[in-house]
């Protein structure tokens, strides 16, 4: 806190403000909402908000990250209390977010953060992609007027593209109309607050048209007064029993406030990973410890956090604040906010997730990243949020393995008039020294590549020979950083073949890792110190006095 604090700037003060204020405005609705889905009473979503809105303020490093209860934790909430009587719940979902922060932090021990570097930018588009088709699908409900029914995206999204007909005209209109009025503002005026003014503006034409009276819903009554705080009482068994359900949980809302705040970092402003796992801890401890549930990060209000032109975590103090004066003073503004311009508002934040210009890159790039985009979102689409995201883990690990198990590699040789030796497939004007096969790997050696480095290293020399006879092959080691031990035998198998043609086997480049490594598995002695050199010209040179000048 102290660092946002110490650089922020009074510019950011009117944007903040209404980052927080607009926020407010759709947060109560979903947060209650949310708790209702997990289960246990409304008035939960509130206080959960409160409290991690207040802890990821102390310790967050996402400049407009939204912390509160959210549809995929509320989910595996729901399902995690299935069992438990609903006079109990609540204490159970308390602990379930305390829970929750023991393994954050946990996982903040143990450095765990590094999974975040599993999370690729194709991942993080698609992912974000997919939490957008799941946000407009979510309001279904609300822009229809209607209760849509399925189990899953498709088939809900499927009853609503057929039940079209039973839509509710008002409700359609309010929302459509605020829609394309926030849209086209945005476009004209992107700075401007459209969230908001379009909130205003629905909940005005409600008023003037008497359109309660014509089934347009609103948000109805917020209970009113402030939460308790300490801890929840529940028996030390059950306890024991929320653990495996809190750990899925810490995992899912890990992965999705990182991926959430990448998507809205500036610059250099990015989140760290291992501090938001503090950050995430005090956030459910807050939720914990004012009687709420398990909360995490929602792309919707970031969004429209952004759309605003909110700045700094103090976005997010305001959004506690204002939440505060909506439950004591404000309650009857929010109960006449109609849901149907709500929806609207998730809708438009969720438009603005979806990175067009990003996926029409990666199909440019390379084939495979738009690949792992698309697929990422479909998985979420499909699977749910935490599976789409070990899919889309496995995805980009698999493409990394693809790409690494068929490395480039090279045949080096001299071009005139250009430093140093280069790959002969790239100078048509190179040439290989005669009877000597430079050799170039450029890839880590393990057991996903061994067997191609074989053949390649082999068919290397063997064109090499129909030139001119090899005497010496070297392995320029420049890019093999790593070696397992699968690699280090298969290594060994290429250097007996090629003694075997009575072909001289040595290494250049070799960094001292990698020489410790190949040390310990007895090769550098079976190669010998006097083939083992420390560049390639000394290679080369050392090659020439071989064969007498």
């Amino acid at each position: 806190m102290l660092t946002w604090i110490r650089g922020y700037q009074r510019a950011w003060l009117r944007g903040d403000l209404l980052a927080g204020l607009t926020v407010t405005a759709y947060l109560v609705p979903q947060v209650m909402a949310n708790a209702e889905l997990a289960g246990v009473p409304a008035v939960l979503g509130l206080w959960a908000a409160i409290g991690a809105l207040l802890g990821y303020a102390l310790l967050g490093t996402g400049r407009l990250l939204s912390l509160g209860p959210e549809s995929t934790a509320a989910l595996m909430t729901a399902t995690s209390l299935a069992a438990v009587p609903v006079a109990d719940r609540p204490a159970f979902a308390a602990t379930l977010a305390l829970a929750t922060a023991m393994w954050c932090l946990v996982a903040w021990l143990m450095r765990l953060s590094a999974l975040a570097d599993l999370l690729s930018k194709p991942v993080l588009v698609g992912y974000l992609t997919g939490i957008a088709f799941i946000m407009i699908q979510s309001q279904l409900d609300a822009l229809l007027g209607i209760k849509v029914e399925g189990d899953g995206f498709f088939p809900e999204l499927w009853y609503a593209a057929t039940h079209l007909a039973d839509a509710h005209g008002p409700t359609v209109v309010l929302s459509g109309t605020v829609l394309a009025a926030m849209l086209i503002a945005s476009w004209r005026w992107p700075k401007a607050p459209v969230a908001l003014f379009g909130m205003l503006g629905a909940t005005a034409a409600v008023a003037l048209f008497d359109l309660r009276d014509k089934g347009v819903g609103v948000v109805g009554e917020i209970p009113a007064g402030l939460p308790p705080f300490g801890l929840p009482d529940i028996p030390l068994d059950d306890l024991w029993r929320l653990l495996p359900a809190a750990l899925g949980i810490a995992f899912v809302t890990f992965t999705d406030t990182i991926l959430t705040g990448r998507a809205f970092a500036e610059g250099n402003d990015r989140p760290d990973a291992r501090r938001e796992l503090v950050a995430l801890a005090a956030a459910n401890l807050g939720a914990g410890l004012l009687h709420g549930l398990p909360s995490s990060s929602s792309g919707s209000r970031t969004a429209i956090a952004q759309a605003v032109g909110g700045r700094s975590q103090l976005a997010g103090v305001a959004t506690v604040v204002g939440t505060i004066a909506a439950v004591l003073l404000a309650r009857p503004v929010l109960e006449a906010f109609p849901t149907a311009a709500l929806g609207a508002v998730v809708v438009y934040a969720a438009i603005r997730l979806i990175e067009t210009r990003e996926l029409l890159r990666f199909a440019r790039f390379r084939t495979t990243e738009l690949l792992i985009a698309l697929g990422t979102t479909l998985a979420v689409l499909l699977t749910g949020v935490l599976e789409g995201i070990l899919v889309a883990i496995f995805l980009s690990v698999a493409d990394l393995l693809r790409r690494v198990a068929r490395p480039h590699d090279a045949s080096l040789g001299f071009v005139p008039g250009l430093a140093g030796m280069h790959d002969v497939d790239d100078f048509a004007q190179a040439e290989p020294v005669p009877g000597l096969v430079i050799y170039r790997w450029d890839s880590p050696l393990f057991f996903a590549n061994a067997d191609n480095f074989r053949t390649r290293a082999i068919a290397a020399y063997e064109h090499a020979g129909k030139a001119a006879e090899v005497r010496w092959f070297v392995l320029n080691c420049e890019a093999i950083v790593e070696i397992d031990v699968t690699g280090a035998d298969t290594l060994d198998e290429v250097r007996l073949e090629l003694v075997g043609h009575g072909v001289a086997f040595g290494l250049a480049r070799v960094k001292q890792d990698l020489l410790a490594q190949l040390a310990s598995a007895g090769l550098t002695e079976r190669i010998g110190d006097d083939m083992i050199f420390p560049t390639l010209p000394t290679a080369v040179a050392a090659y020439h006095a071989s064969a007498g000048g």
